[in-house]
């Protein structure tokens, strides 16, 4: 299993990215880049590393495995966190970057639940099988990011994002060639969490 986890500031992954890509699309992650950095701050993920590590995973999934180009799924897989996260909104993304990237961070935001977060989130995944296409690709990096490094996490949280990722993550990547095949090895690595 390739992990990506190369691009930890973006200092380092804008110079790689810009030999990636065309200049308007780095030029459009760039800004994204910012605004995640404005809100996200000095937020640190569960893992003890600094939230924008984990945003630039995502993009380095996208770009260097799975090939991703467009420009509006690699804005929208920077900023999927930054609505659920943070105090930004939805109109927010859409003011500074338009309609589609905006609606794509809608797709990926976990709902704010008033009663059983556990309930909320699974009600959630399960409605990502009606997400479009671009949606579940940012969707499939957001996860790839979060479980090549389920290790470091708790042993309950381990096998708990496991099966999680399993049952409602795994069958998304199906139809897409190189997420089936990473999450596939991803499972096999991680069959002993079943």
């Amino acid at each position: 299993m390739e992990l990506y986890t190369n691009w930890h500031d973006w200092p380092h992954a804008e110079p790689e990215l810009r030999g990636l890509l065309p200049e308007a699309t780095c030029d459009a992650v760039s800004l994204a880049v910012r605004f995640a950095t404005r809100f996200h701050g000095d937020q640190r993920r569960p893992t003890g590393a600094p939230y924008l590590e984990h945003l630039l995973e995502a993009l380095e999934v996208l770009v260097r495995g799975a090939g991703v180009t467009d420009p509006g799924v690699l804005c929208a897989a920077v900023l999927h966190d930054v609505v659920e996260d943070t105090a930004c909104t939805v109109a927010d993304v859409r003011r500074e970057f338009g309609d589609r990237v905006a609606d794509l961070v809608g797709w990926v935001t976990i709902p704010q639940a008033d009663g059983d977060r556990k309930a909320a989130k699974e009600a959630y995944l399960e409605g990502l099988a009606q997400a479009p296409d671009d949606a579940i690709l940012v969707k499939l990096a957001d996860r790839a990011s979060n479980v090549q490094t389920l290790r470091k996490l708790s042993l309950p949280r381990q096998r708990e994002y496991y099966a999680q990722t399993v049952r409602y993550i795994v069958p998304l990547a199906a139809s897409r060639d190189w997420f089936a095949a990473w999450y596939a090895s991803w499972q096999e690595e991680h069959r002993d969490l079943a």
